[in-house]
């Protein structure tokens, strides 16, 4: 796939000088070395979270801009691409040398790049009263991430440094906001807005609990 998308952006940019890295480390490596005009980011990486590895990017390559790619358009990844600091972001569903293309070019001129699935989603969270982000708090959407994993109360608390009591009173109010009675619905409401992964989808090497 890393090698398609090489070919992909040397086909949409003729004479332009591609590279690509396997993971986030060497990534960071090769943008320090080349400075590039462009990276394109995958937000899964198999060794960190690619929106977690942006401004280390951004400060490896302080001219560069950076646009995120992903196979998951969920709500949640939406929410994190759209207030992070990233110049384009484009659904890898969609991810043709024409699209890929209008998005370097659209960057490079100082705008910001929404791939047209990207877009859609934007304008219907952004026009939904229900949408999660107006319902929970900053804090309880990463407690979510962590309930839906099917954690413990206990797991939880010793995760994020607070007392099992709190993080269980977190847990009901989190529930009753989103109309939600059993943990099964919190865990499945968490896949579905993408707050969690299943195992499958995690990366190599970090802990599956």
């Amino acid at each position: 796939m890393r090698d398609l998308l090489v070919k992909a952006c040397g086909e949409a940019i003729p004479g332009s000088m591609v590279s690509g890295a396997r993971n986030a480390g060497s990534g960071l490596e090769l943008c320090r070395a080349r400075q590039p005009d462009i990276i394109i980011l995958d937000l899964a990486l198999p060794d960190r979270d690619g929106l977690d590895v942006l401004d280390d990017l951004m400060a490896a390559a302080r001219s560069s801009k950076v646009i995120g790619i992903s196979g998951y358009t969920d709500e949640y990844t939406l929410h994190r691409a759209m207030h992070s600091k990233l110049h384009g972001f484009v659904d890898k569903n969609e991810q043709t040398v024409e699209a890929l293309a209008e998005a370097i070019h659209t960057v490079l001129k100082g705008q910001r790049y929404l791939s047209p699935a990207v877009h859609e989603m934007n304008l219907s969270l952004r026009n939904n009263p229900a949408s999660f982000d107006k319902i929970l708090s900053t804090r309880e959407q990463g407690l979510l991430g962590l309930f839906g994993r099917g954690l413990t109360n206990g797991e939880v608390a010793a995760e994020v440094g607070l007392s099992e009591l709190t993080v269980r009173n977190h847990r009901c109010r989190l529930m009753a906001k989103l109309d939600l009675r059993t943990s099964p619905e919190l865990i499945r409401y968490a896949l579905e807005k993408g707050f969690t992964r299943p195992r499958s989808a995690w990366p190599q090497g970090l802990p599956k609990t």
